[in-house]
């Protein structure tokens, strides 16, 4: 029966630990999207996205689209500015971690990625996508932008609590898993996006 006990409320602490972390990172990240549009701006652009490729008349999917580029121009300028001032922060406040359990960084940094890094992914992901077509068809370049997005969305709710809930909120707010958002980005952004969650 102790042993029970002793069991339950270890994992009490350990939950409680975890709660303050994940509101430290929370207010973080907000702090610093506070001056930008990006929420606002995804949801617009993922809205006009879906509306597009629901478009039957090629033509008209064209016009919708090309009524974005103000839109994705802002975007891909915000997100520079977010990594540029995520870059300055200390690295143990930007530390996100690959196991939700509290002082896991202390044990080896292996256990962590640095979300400076991945945010600077995210912005050449982004900036990528918007600037160059590489090639693509209005259609593929809606899916590269979405992928785009969603994956750094997904970086976000990750750092700020954890890759399961990440993927869970993926999934209900976008109806996508981590899997196809990571399919759906350019190849330059999994590489890059790997080589950070993966080191």
């Amino acid at each position: 029966m102790e042993l029970i006990s002793l069991l339950l409320i270890s994992a009490m602490g350990i939950h409680w630990l975890n709660l303050q972390g994940q509101r430290k990172r929370t207010a973080l990240l907000a702090a610093q999207l506070r001056p930008y549009q990006i929420e606002k701006l995804m949801s617009q652009l993922t809205t006009a996205y879906m509306r597009a490729l629901d478009e039957s008349d090629a033509e008209r999917q064209l016009q919708i689209l090309q009524l974005q580029e103000q839109a994705e121009q802002q975007l891909a300028a915000d997100f520079q500015h977010l990594a540029r001032g995520f870059a300055q922060l200390p690295a143990p406040e930007t530390r996100g971690f690959k196991l939700a359990l509290p002082f896991i960084d202390q044990l080896s940094p292996n256990f962590t990625f640095d979300m400076r890094r991945l945010m600077e992914v995210h912005a050449q992901g982004i900036g990528r996508a918007v600037d160059s077509h590489q090639g693509l068809s209005p259609k593929q370049r809606s899916f590269r932008m979405m992928g785009e997005m969603f994956l750094m969305q997904h970086s976000c709710h990750w750092f700020c609590r954890s890759k399961t809930i990440a993927t869970a909120r993926m999934l209900a707010q976008h109806q996508t898993r981590y899997e196809q958002a990571l399919d759906a980005v350019s190849p330059e952004t999994r590489q890059a996006y790997l080589a950070v969650v993966q080191g």
